[in-house]
C-alpha cells in the first residue's frame, strides 16, 4: 500500500511540471493549515518565521529538535505536500546535513530547501549528494530544491551573475538537485536566461520589481515563493497593532480585518 508521503511526493514533484506553483510559506501548524485552507497545493515553509516562532535569529541557529518539531506539526494539520526551508542544513559536515534531512523527511516532509550562502559551490555539492544517498536510503523521493545565494548575497559582479548562477545550476544538478532557486533575481532577461539554460524547475522569490505571475510563467518560471514576506507582514502588522494598545488602550484596530474565533476554532477541529 503507498503510503500518504509517497502519494504527496509524487504529488509534489509533479506540481513542477503543470505551470507556476504558487507557495505561499508558513512558520508552524495553525498558519500551515490556514495556508491550506485557502487552497494552497502545497505548503511550504520559511526558515525565518520558524526560527522566530521560537524566538531564534534565522541563520542556521535554529536547533534541530525545533525543526524536526514544527515540521511534524505542520504535517499532522495538512494534507497537501510540505516543503521544509532547511537553510544551510544547519551544519557544514554533509554526513550530519544527510541525517537532518532524515529527522525532517520522518516527520513528514517530502521536499527541501538547501542553500549555497557565500559557502564552497564543493561543500554544497557534497551536501547535496549525502542529501539523496540518505533520502534514498529511508525510500523518500525528497525534491532537493537547491538555492544560490548568487544575487542574494552579490557572490559575483552584476554582468556575470547569470553565468556563475547557471555554472552552480549545471553542478548541483548533477550533485542531485531537482530544483534551483534564485532569490532576489528580478530582472526579466536574467530570469528568461536561468530559466531556459538551468536545466531544473527555476524557484523565484516575491520582491519588488519582479515579474508578474503570467510573465514569469511564460518566462519558463515554475515556482514564486512568498518567502518571508506574508511572516514579515503578519508580524509587522501584530506589532502596529500593539504598539497601539500598549500606548492609549487603542481597540478597534483590533477587530479589522480580524478571522472570528469560531472560524479559526473550527480549521483548527481534528479532520
Amino acid at each position: 500500500m503507498t503510503s500518504p508521503q509517497s502519494v504527496n511526493a509524487q504529488v509534489f514533484r509533479r506540481l513542477h511540471t503543470e505551470g507556476l506553483l504558487l507557495l505561499a510559506n508558513a512558520w508552524d501548524a495553525g498558519s500551515a493549515r490556514l495556508t491550506e485552507s485557502l487552497g494552497a497545493k502545497a505548503v511550504a515553509t520559511t526558515s525565518a518565521g520558524v526560527a522566530w516562532s521560537h524566538g531564534y535569529a534565522d541563520g542556521n541557529h535554529l536547533p534541530v529538535r525545533l525543526l524536526a518539531a514544527t515540521v511534524a506539526e505542520m504535517a499532522r494539520v495538512i494534507r497537501v505536500p510540505l516543503t521544509v526551508d532547511m537553510e544551510g542544513g544547519y551544519s557544514d559536515d554533509p554526513a550530519t546535513v544527510g541525517a537532518t534531512v532524515v529527522t525532517v523527511l520522518e516527520a513528514g516532509a517530502v521536499g527541501i530547501n538547501l542553500e549555497d550562502g557565500a559557502g564552497s559551490p564543493d561543500l554544497f555539492c557534497a551536501k547535496l549528494e549525502q542529501v539523496k544517498r540518505a533520502a534514498a536510503r529511508l525510500g523518500v523521493d525528497v525534491f532537493v530544491n537547491a538555492r544560490t545565494d548568487v544575487y542574494l548575497q552579490g557572490l559575483a559582479p552584476k554582468e556575470r551573475r547569470v553565468e556563475e548562477t547557471l555554472a552552480r545550476a549545471e553542478r548541483y544538478r548533477a550533485a542531485g538537485a531537482d530544483g534551483l532557486f534564485v532569490p532576489a533575481m528580478v530582472d526579466a532577461a536574467d530570469i528568461r536566461a536561468v530559466a531556459s539554460g538551468a536545466g531544473l524547475p527555476l524557484n523565484v522569490m516575491a520582491r519588488p520589481g519582479l515579474p508578474s505571475p503570467s510573465e514569469l510563467q511564460a518566462m519558463g518560471v515554475r515556482r514564486l515563493s512568498a518567502g518571508i514576506n506574508i511572516a514579515t507582514a503578519v508580524l509587522g502588522r501584530a506589532a502596529a497593532l500593539t504598539t497601539a494598545f500598549l500606548r492609549d488602550g487603542a481597540t478597534p484596530a483590533l477587530f479589522e480585518g480580524a478571522l472570528s474565533y469560531p472560524e479559526l476554532n473550527a480549521l483548527m477541529a481534528p479532520r
